[in-house]
């Protein structure tokens, strides 16, 4: 089997071109095997590439433990620069993904993806939650470099309020000198990862929502680089969300993981 790996921000992914439908997609173990950094490729997750009606091509995205996840904005980012390393795309690109249509362009070797609509946030004391394609939960930290992410992240994640949905992801948000910085618990890889698209998005709007940032054009740093959210907001309603930054492919390879 031929695949890609591509990577944004340091979120990291395997690519392979099934369009002709060849990949055992219900195969669970074998995808948490190839996303496996000790016995396999290694990987955030794995993204499969296929034919679709009125679009370009259809995005099919799994978590590393296996399981199709739902929206990832890095994986579709990159998922993008690989249609046009494929010859599908020119510089731009409208594909079908699990959460609707996203239009896509490359400029530069920066693909801007716009992302869903977000049309309701629920505000607590001290974190928003809101689904940008994946459920967010977006916590404000001021010492953002000491915290066990992984440990509190997991803690929350698997928490009684996130339970009926399956978990949520977990990003804590701090400060920076010309912008801010985010990290990321992602359920699936469960464990911190060097950058998350869907969590840079919800932590962008969290902020304009809550009021610590004015503007609607709004850089992130991820561990990973850096990522730039931009929407436009009527009332509660985001729309025109656009996530943009960096996607790279870092090698061709082969494997023969799928011969029995």
């Amino acid at each position: 089997m031929i695949f890609y790996k591509y990577q944004g921000a340091g979120n990291d992914f395997i690519m392979i071109d099934n369009r002709q439908e060849k990949f055992p997609k219900n195969d669970n173990t074998l995808i948490a095997q190839l996303c496996h950094r000790r016995f396999g490729i290694g990987a955030d997750g794995l993204i499969l590439l296929e034919n679709a009606a009125g679009y370009d091509f259809k995005m099919i995205y799994y978590n590393a433990d296996g399981r199709e996840g739902t929206m990832c904005g890095n994986g579709g980012r990159c998922v993008v620069a690989f249609a046009k390393e494929l010859g599908i795309i020119a510089d731009e690109a409208t594909f079908i993904a699990i959460d609707g249509s996203h239009y896509a362009t490359i400029e530069d070797g920066l693909v801007r993806l716009q992302m869903a609509d977000v049309t309701a946030i629920e505000m607590y004391d001290d974190y928003v939650f809101l689904n940008t394609g994946s459920p967010h939960h977006v916590e404000w930290v001021d010492d953002l470099e000491r915290i066990d992410v992984k440990k509190i992240g997991a803690k929350l994640r698997y928490s009684d309020r996130y339970k009926a949905i399956g978990g949520s992801n977990i990003n804590f948000v701090g400060a920076d000198k010309d912008g801010f910085t985010i990290r990321t618990y992602e359920r699936g890889v469960e464990d911190e990862t060097y950058a998350c698209g869907t969590g840079a998005t919800a932590a962008a709007i969290a902020l304009y929502h809550t009021g610590r940032t004015l503007h609607r054009d709004i850089l992130l740093h991820a561990v990973g680089g850096d990522l730039q959210v931009s929407f436009e907001c009527t009332g509660k309603v985001y729309t025109n969300v656009f996530l943009k930054g960096e996607a790279k492919k870092v090698f061709k390879g082969e494997t023969n993981e799928l011969v029995s």
